[in-house]
């Protein structure tokens, strides 16, 4: 009996110094967990039960755990590296794939790179999943329960076309009247006696080309623009794109929009603007040459808002449009909640999407599926998905990777214990053989 006895604890030992040597030899694995083998006693039950003074039978490995505790974070060079700072795991599909997104595995390894058809994958293949943008700025928000994987290189900048155009200027309020032009005579912007100031920006069209428009200032002095006995001094602002008058979409038929200002210099509003404050002006569309195929383009927010009569020179305080021209792609981003960013050459940006994790009831019951990876088991229980740093997940670290959590101080003590409990078992072994051969002997 003593003999079978032993025998299981050289298997519970051998068992123990494989476990420690693994740990070992995983040291520098990127997001792999140490393990422990955890032992239990063995008893001859009879149907009787077990009798008190039953010596036992020995020893078994009840289970080899591994331990979800957090590695430490190494910083590296590349934003597709990947750390978990926190609860989770990455969702990875067999491939980038559509058809396999089903086919999920799970990991803590976030060693990401580009295949050759763009997508982000680990060193397996295996694409990185996450939710679904519903639109293309962060306050769009993703679709969490729309998982998808990330392609990279098919991607563009795509252009937009200007809508919108933040101009505050101050004119100079010792600037030379100039009379305004008889209905019956045209505004000439060859002629610089006709406008006191100018200043340009480059717009775009839905194709992403650039366009000029000029903003010509012309002061009139004051005049009594609303009848009620009260001037104010005035300015006409015509607008050109690309030499082209565009007039003010207001319903007044007028060329120019008009700036007021109120005797202390601020901008009191368009007054060829009916309705709209804050001084803004709408244009009308622009009709660019229809061989060119692009839509019309369409500034309805001009706005002037900000600006002033100052006895100062002429100057532009703000000048700012919201088109692109199109972009080639120059650099992937991710931040703490996960956010994909890819940044472009004409200085836009776009959202891809969000990293999904998923977290486990009991981490120790997901099967090891190696490389790092784990699979669902019936004793791990559902996954959870979530995203990063809400709902007890944890945040991404970009450009870090997760390491190993073995302390290799603490598995040498560990060989050590096993060596020895290998040894005394092994002694145990002896010293029975001996007793049979004495008995033999007798």
């Amino acid at each position: 009996m003593a003999f079978t006895t032993a025998l299981s604890g050289l298997n519970a030992a051998s068992n123990n110094l494989a476990v420690t040597g693994n740990n070992i030899a995983n040291a520098n694995t990127t997001g792999f967990k140490k393990s422990r083998s955890e032992f239990a006693d063995v008893y001859a039950a009879s149907l009787g039960g077990v009798s008190s003074i039953t010596p036992g039978a020995g020893v078994r490995v009840a289970n080899v755990a591994q331990q979800f505790n957090q590695g430490n974070l190494q910083f590296t060079d590349n934003n597709l590296d990947l750390a978990i700072s926190g609860e989770g795991f990455f969702a990875l599909a067999a491939s980038s794939s559509p058809n396999d997104i089903n086919d999920r595995v799970y990991s803590r390894a976030g060693e990401f790179k580009l295949d050759k058809d763009g997508y982000i994958v680990n060193n397996q293949g295996q694409a990185l999943l996450a939710y679904r943008p519903n639109g293309t700025e962060i306050a769009d928000g993703f679709s969490t329960g729309v998982l998808q994987t990330i392609q990279i290189n098919t991607i563009s900048g795509q252009p937009n076309p200007t809508d919108r155009i933040d101009l505050t200027v101050n004119l100079d309020s010792e600037a030379t009247p100039i009379t305004r032009p008889a209905p019956t005579d045209t505004f000439d912007p060859e002629n610089s006696d006709q406008y006191s100031y100018q200043t340009s920006v480059t717009v775009y069209d839905s194709f992403g080309s650039p366009h000029i428009m000029t903003a010509y200032f012309a002061y009139r002095g004051n005049i009594d623009n609303d009848s009620n006995g009260s001037d104010e001094p005035t300015w006409d602002v015509y607008h050109y794109i690309d030499g082209t008058l565009v007039p003010p979409d207001d319903g007044s038929g007028s060329d120019y929009a008009t700036l007021t200002f109120d005797p202390v210099g601020n901008l009191l509003t368009p007054a060829n603007n009916a309705g709209v404050v804050d001084g803004l002006v709408d244009l009308q569309p622009y009709n660019i040459s229809p061989a060119t195929g692009a839509n019309p383009i369409n500034i309805d927010n001009l706005s002037y808002a900000g600006s002033t009569q100052f006895n100062q020179k002429f100057s532009v305080n703000t000048l700012t449009q919201n088109g692109l021209p199109a972009g080639q792609l120059t650099g992937i981003d991710i931040d703490d909640e996960g956010v994909i960013f890819a940044r472009f050459s004409n200085g836009g940006s776009r959202t891809l999407g969000q990293v999904a994790l998923t977290r486990f009831a009991n981490p120790q019951g997901l099967s090891k599926l190696g490389d790092t990876t784990w699979g669902q088991s019936a004793d791990s229980g559902e996954p959870v998905a979530g995203e990063p740093g809400a709902n007890n997940f944890g945040l991404i670290q970009s450009g870090s990777l997760e390491a190993s959590n073995v302390e290799i101080a603490a598995q040498l003590v560990n060989l050590i214990v096993a060596q020895q409990a290998y040894q005394a078992n092994a002694q145990t072994i002896t010293t029975e053989n001996t007793i049979m051969q004495t008995i033999l002997n007798i």
